[in-house]
């Protein structure tokens, strides 16, 4: 008892530390690109804190199984270089006997990887995109300087306003020239505001004006006067808020049967399972020769760590398309590391292996 509470708390420190790196250096990487964006106009500089709280949120989950995995092998391989394992094998225990106090040290973070990939990090990837809707959705009214003229981003309209209250959504004395493939239209408002429709459309809401609508070289001419006119300015889809895959909860998610659905949920029911199998395939991969360099076991560990990531995208991809289906797609991956994880465990305890090379 006393050498395995030592082990999981080696194990717990190693983590913490691998952890830490990992993430800070996410978290640089995610900041230099919402500052990038930010410098370009696509994000409000005030919300580069959430959205980057947004991100860590859902990157938690495959930082947190690579932590454990490289604790465990950094945690072995000293024990290795340092003779442990000598001490270990000659008291007549296996190295099969490490599973159970490293499965002791991952279940609790597969369980917490579980969950962040089942509930809280779908919910943080749609509060994103909801909340970069949301900042969208004040773009127009909110960035528009008083006295300039300013074009859409598709160029069929030029808006011109005369002021803009406190709150950045309301605008004063409003000049809106809309130009059509057959007639043109300009609307005049003395006051103005944007609102959200139950179904995710923006509108631009104009109150007390007067709109001139005409067909450039007929006499064709109409005046209307109105208390209130809405024009739509871009559509739920245009914005990006329909419910995607990535977005959607996993309880909904379970409820679609499409392919993009079905490999949605490969990759979230693959995080967890992974994170299992990688904590096993440390053990055997963690074998150091302390005769030979120290970071031959671990560029090997990471290349294993590769593969079985890009195995599992290849099978989200296939499911995806349809060419596998996600019984196959979910199980293949993960039964192909579990028998390579007998063939390394033999490989590492048989005094004569058909794996080695004899002299």
């Amino acid at each position: 008892m006393i050498f395995q509470r030592a082990v999981r708390r080696e194990f717990t420190h190693s983590a913490a530390g691998v952890f830490t790196a990992l993430f800070a250096i996410m978290m640089t990487t995610q900041l230099i690109r919402l500052l990038n964006e930010a410098a370009q106009g696509s994000v409000e500089p005030d919300a580069v804190v959430a959205l980057l709280g947004f991100a860590s949120l859902n990157y938690l989950p495959v930082l947190l199984s690579l932590s454990s995995f490289i604790a465990i092998l950094l945690t072995l391989s000293r024990s290795y270089r340092d003779s442990e394992m000598v001490v270990w094998f000659s008291s007549g225990l296996p190295l099969t006997a490490w599973i159970r106090p490293v499965l002791v040290f991952a279940l609790p973070l597969v369980a917490t990887i579980a969950a962040l990939a089942f509930f809280f990090s779908p919910w943080a990837v749609s509060q994103s995109a909801e909340f970069r809707g949301k900042l969208n959705s004040r773009k127009d009214a909110g960035q528009i300087s008083p006295g300039a003229f300013q074009e859409s981003s598709a160029g069929d309209r030029v808006i011109f306003v005369e002021g803009v209250a406190e709150d950045t959504n309301i605008v004063r004395n409003v000049f809106v020239s809309e130009g059509r493939p057959e007639r043109l239209g300009v609307t005049m408002a003395g006051s103005g505001h944007q609102e959200v429709a139950e179904n995710g459309d923006r509108f631009i809401v104009l109150q007390n004006g007067r709109r001139y609508d005409f067909q450039p070289g007929t006499a064709d001419f109409r005046i209307l006067e109105y208390a209130r006119y809405a024009v739509r300015l871009e559509t739920k889809e245009s914005r990006g808020l329909a419910p995607t895959p990535r977005t959607m909860p996993t309880l909904d998610l379970l409820q679609v049967d499409t392919p993009q659905h079905r490999a949605e949920l490969l990759y979230r029911v693959s995080l967890p399972f992974s994170a299992i199998v990688l904590a096993l395939l440390a053990i055997p991969l963690s074998f150091t020769n302390p005769r030979a360099g120290r970071s031959a076991n671990m560029l090997f560990a990471i290349l294993v760590y590769l593969i079985y990531n890009n195995l599992v995208t290849i099978s989200q991809g296939w499911v995806a398309s349809g060419k596998v289906s996600f019984a196959v797609g979910v199980l293949a991956v993960h039964l192909l590391m579990l028998c390579l994880l007998p063939a390394l465990f033999y490989r590492r305890i048989a005094v004569f292996s058909f794996l080695r090379w004899s002299r």
